[in-house]
């Protein structure tokens, strides 16, 4: 049991959004919300941030060193 949504009420929501969406638009609506998941991920975790410290600082340093 999922967040108190059960198996039923999962068959239920996935053959509504069939019916809506037809069986050819499902791979895109797949791929558009593992893509919407994976960019959340990326920016609550904070590696962006990181990484742009990381490329400051060395442009810092090569102005130091000029």
């Amino acid at each position: 049991m999922i967040g108190g949504i059960g198996m039923p009420e999962l068959l239920v929501i996935l053959v509504i959004i069939l019916i809506i969406f037809g069986a050819g638009k499902l791979p895109e609506i797949g791929a558009g919300l593992g893509k919407g998941i994976k960019n959340f991920r990326k920016a609550s975790s904070g590696t962006d941030e990181v990484e742009a410290k990381d490329e400051k600082a060395k442009i810092e340093e090569k102005q130091e060193e000029a």
